[in-house]
Order: structure tokens, then sequence, then C-alpha cells
């Protein structure tokens, strides 16, 4: 019998906080309550206590890409974050397209064990946009939710189609919203500090516009829909409005685009070079707003790791992309959201939409310990990550708050040196 009581911390339920104990045996919430004892006690003095983390967009590179990143070190920087589960996107090599490959990614996620990894199964075969994945497989796989994360289905009859099925199943299509016909060439948004670089630079339309397209077959088919990595305040608008009318629709925002507005590039830093690339600051005001508010419902990290080799070349030459995992949760706490609405976005709301039955609950007696301990008043400066990967624009850069432990089905996975 293996016990570990989580000593001192303010313990947060749908109501608020309580400060109690939590004893965790076996795998489980074993009591909550005062004056608890267990052989190993982790001090939460002054930390919250709540359901951990949950992250619905990480790319964990493997298989295929491994040196940027794998499932045990994209898993080693998830528990650091307070995550104890991830979806991981099929914008691999080969990409997650069939059932054989999903289980691949499930089982290495198993094997490693620091949290639960269920990949997002690609849309099309290949994430070529031509032809359908094959969908039935992915699905009893486990696979529930779909994209082509790094590329945008443009045929909008395909996608149609995939919403049709889908929507029958329950499913999800969850779109990378970039008509590359405005992208082509460009390395950041357009607006006046593009104009002032001279650098060829993508509209907001670009996003804005697959959203439209897009609300639209959702009106048509009635599948669920979800708009990854929000970026600019009319695709907020577009989902607020979407969401008045009923609309089956959710939405992410990643930490990099509540923090950092497009001034950023004038640095000619790769480590700022992401898609959909950082907005004006109107924008960013935006998407904080909607993140308080519930307009977005969650924060999504788009972990996205890529060698130094790979970044450490001029901003044009670079690859787009930045991590995220382990300063995610500071990022959403300089927000000022109170303890529930801070789980909601970054616990309850991420598990239920990838439909993870045993993560994003409060804590309670019976439940399966899956746990995160957060500190939000501690202040700390990112210098190395458990990411194979280190290209972070938080790199340097005091933070407030910090995950102090991590528990992932009882065991501690993360506990802060």
């Amino acid at each position: 019998m293996s016990e570990t009581l989580l000593k001192g911390g303010l313990v947060v339920g749908p109501k608020g906080t309580t400060a109690a104990d939590v004893l965790i045996r076996d795998g489980e919430i074993a009591d909550i309550g005062k004056d608890l004892r267990a052989g190993t006690v982790v001090d939460c003095t002054g930390a919250l206590v709540g359901p951990g983390f949950v992250d619905v967009h990480v790319h964990l590179r493997e298989p295929g890409q491994e040196w940027k990143e794998d499932i045990e070190t994209g898993s080693r920087a998830a528990a650091a974050g307070g995550f104890t589960a991830v979806i991981a996107m099929p914008n691999t090599d080969p990409a997650i397209d069939s059932g054989a490959l999903a289980r691949y990614v499930i089982d290495r996620g198993s094997q490693v064990g620091l949290v639960d990894v269920m990949p997002a199964g690609a849309i099309t075969l290949g994430r070529e946009g031509t032809h359908l994945a094959h969908l039935d497989e992915l699905w009893a796989a486990g696979v529930r939710l779909f994209s082509d994360d790094g590329d945008t289905v443009m045929d909008t009859g395909l996608l149609r189609m995939a919403m049709d099925y889908l929507a029958d199943m329950g499913g999800i299509v969850a779109q990378h919203a970039e008509d590359r016909t405005l992208t082509r060439g460009a390395h950041m948004h357009e607006g006046v500090v593009s104009s002032r670089l001279g650098m060829r630079a993508m509209p907001a339309l670009s996003e804005e516009g697959i959203i439209m397209r897009d609300l639209a077959l959702v009106e048509l088919t009635a599948s669920r829909y979800h708009v990854q990595h929000v970026s600019t305040s009319g695709s907020v608008q577009l989902v607020a409005d979407a969401k008045q009318r009923g609309l089956p629709v959710t939405a992410e925002v990643a930490p990099h685009h509540l923090a950092f507005d497009h001034r950023e590039v004038e640095r000619m830093d790769p480590a700022f070079k992401m898609y959909p690339p950082l907005r004006r600051e109107e924008d960013v005001a935006a998407v904080r707003e909607a993140l308080r508010s519930g307009v977005i419902d969650l924060v999504g990290t788009d972990h996205a790791p890529h060698s130094l080799e790979e970044k450490d070349v001029p901003f044009e030459d670079a690859p787009r992309g930045v991590i995220g995992l382990e300063t995610a949760a500071a990022v959403v706490n300089g927000l000022g959201l109170d303890p529930v609405d801070f789980f909601e976005r970054m616990s309850v709301a991420p598990a239920k939409l990838a439909q993870f039955d045993r993560h994003g609950h409060w804590p309670e007696t019976g439940r399966p310990a899956n746990l995160v301990v957060f500190d939000p008043q501690a202040v700390w400066t990112p210098e190395h990550f458990a990411s194979r990967s280190q290209n972070s624009p938080f790199r340097g850069r005091p933070l407030t708050g910090r995950v102090i432990a991590t528990v992932h089905n009882g065991s501690l996975t993360f506990q802060t040196p």
C-alpha cells in the first residue's frame, strides 16, 4: 500500500477553496481533511491543490522527429508543467492517420507512465488534404479529437464529409485556421510592425476567414467544432457569436498569445516565431478577456519543440513554433483568474473536451488521484526545461506562479527541487 499526503494546501472545488490535507492511497484520493498522516508528505503551504492540468494541443514529435522531442521527454515536460493528460497532434512522420499509429502513441505514453497520452487523429490521409483518413480505425483506437494541425483542411467538401461522419459518432473536428493562400512566404502578423520591418506578413483574415467558413459547415452538419490557438479579436467575436447561436463550438488560446504581441518580432529572435503569429496589442487584450469570460474555453499550449540548430538561424529561416508546457500555468496565473476559473480553463474544460474520464475532476474522495499543487505566489525564472528542446519565449523572464508537485494516477511524477 502506497500513501502520499498533500499537506497544508488550499483544496480547490467548484465553489472555492478549503484548507485541507489530501491523502492519496493506491492511486485514489483516500481522504480530504485535517491532520492526516502518511509516509510521504508534500508541503503544500500557500499552494492550491486541484485537478491536474490537461493540454489538448501538444506536439510530441514521435514518431519521426525524435531529435526535437519524443513521448518520454514530452511527458517529462508535461509533468513538470502540472499536466496529467495531453493530446498529441498528428503532424508526425508518418502522420497519425490510422488506428495502428494511434495505438502506438497510446502504448508509448503508457510505457513512459508520467501522463496519459492520447493522440489526435488526422482528418486527411497523411495530412495531405485530399482523402479522408481512416476515421473509423482512429475512433476504435480511442481517438476523439481530429485535426490536420499544422495545416488547414482547405477542401470544403472534404471537410464537410469529415464533419458529417464525425458528428454521427460524437467526435470533434479541431481546426488550425489558416488560409495558406493568404500566408504563403509570410513570417509574422500583417500590421505596422511588419511594414516597418519590410517583412512578408499574414493578415488576421487568414485565420478569421477559415473560421467563418467552418462555422457555416457546423450549422450544416451539427458537428462539434474546436478552434485551435485563437489569436485575433475578430476570431474571438466569431466564436462568441457562434456560441450565442447555440452552435457546438469551443476554442482555445495558447499562452504566448496571452503574453506577447507583434512588437516582440522587432528583436528578430526566432523564439518569437510561431503560427498563428503574435498579433496586435488589441488582439492580446481580446483573447485575454475572452479567456477570463469563458468565450475561449481553455488553454492549449501548442507546445512545439524544435532543436537548437533549427531555431538558431535568421528569423525568416526558422521553423514556426515554441515550447510551452512548463510555463503555461504561470502565464495563465498572470491573468488574475480566481482559483475556480483558473482550474476550469486549465483542467476541467480541456478534460471534458478531450473526453478524459479520469482527469479534470475536482478533488473528491474515491476519485483517481490526478492532481497538481500550484503556488500562485512563487516567483521563478525559467532557464532550463525538461523538454528536449529549449525554444521558449519565456526563457530568462521572471514568472509568478509555479507547479510544486504533480500526481498522476497516485504517483508523484514531478516535484519542484
